[in-house]
């Protein structure tokens, strides 16, 4: 693991915000939380990223949606972008990683998930 690691968490749920950050903080992992598309853009626009965990289901921009719109921009090429949803249907993980994500964290997570995507 790299402690020194920018993380994202954007979600429009407080609670699935904090939990990751819960695990990776102790870690030595920076993260920052994010309720939402606009939020988070305005975040990354003048903030260096690592990974970012990215809700599906939020209103106005869906996860998927900024997902494609930070794949589009070569900014933001370098970046891990992890799907963080309880959609778990298997033709719903093919798409997330057939849209641009590099993987998929099913909530609710475990910590041995979590950690396990940043090995």
């Amino acid at each position: 693991m790299n402690p020194s690691k920018q993380v994202v968490v954007i979600d429009d749920n407080a609670t699935n915000r904090l939990l990751p950050g819960l695990f990776l903080r102790p870690l030595g992992y920076s993260v920052k939380e994010c309720d939402g598309a606009k939020e988070a853009l305005d975040w990354l626009n003048h903030n260096p990223c690592d990974v970012i965990l990215l809700d599906i289901s939020m209103p106005h921009v869906s996860g998927l949606q900024l997902c494609q719109q930070l794949r589009a921009d070569q900014r933001y090429q370098h970046l891990k972008i992890i799907a963080y949803t309880a959609h778990a249907m298997p033709e719903e993980v093919q798409l997330w990683e057939s849209s641009g994500f590099d993987k998929v964290l099913l909530k609710p997570i475990r910590k041995d998930d979590l950690l396990a995507l940043f090995n």
